[in-house]
């Protein structure tokens, strides 16, 4: 059994309140969506964090007058064999601007993410990212709340083991 992305690599020299350091990509948890390992590109020149998401039903539950949103990922890079679905309430929409600076509009949800052994509540915006590198970019806002980035470092917050790695590689 493989343990979910552990601060150990990333804390063991740390003083209390110190920040928790991460590299430009570390595995990341989504417990929401039970799924145990995300690799995700640790963005500074992102505001906003963002995740791959497809078949994307906007819709108000019955009793409540605010909207939410179901859709799916797919946490292996370059594979979309293993599929995941979450239903969450839409926070806002947003209009973001892409690395090549088109605008899109987003919806905007609140997803708990497990960062080098730390859980956050992240507002993570749902894009079409299946062309991308990585299927999830955590942005400034979420870094702000205790991380520091080595830009020199991969996965300070510890890895899977191996096999499931290859898995990530993709087809």
């Amino acid at each position: 059994m493989s343990s979910t992305p552990s601060s150990s690599a990333a804390a063991d020299d740390s003083a209390p309140g110190a920040p928790t350091i991460v590299g430009w990509r570390e595995w990341v948890s989504l417990p929401q969506a039970d799924v145990e390992w995300v690799k995700a590109k640790i963005d500074t020149g992102a505001r906003s964090s963002s995740i791959h998401a497809f078949d994307l039903e906007v819709f108000v539950p019955d009793g409540l007058d605010e909207e939410w949103v179901r859709f799916s990922i797919h946490p292996w890079q370059k594979s979309d064999d293993e599929s995941h679905e979450l239903t969450l309430p839409v926070l806002d929409t947003r209009e973001v601007r892409s690395s090549n600076g088109q605008v899109e509009k987003r919806y905007a949800v609140a997803l708990d993410v497990v960062l080098a052994g730390r859980t956050l509540t992240t507002v993570m915006t749902l894009s079409n990212r299946d062309e991308m590198g990585f299927r999830m970019l955590i942005g400034r806002e979420a870094l702000e709340r205790g991380y520091l980035v080595d830009s020199s470092r991969s996965y300070a917050g510890g890895r899977p083991k191996r096999s499931i790695r290859k898995k990530n590689w993709g087809k």
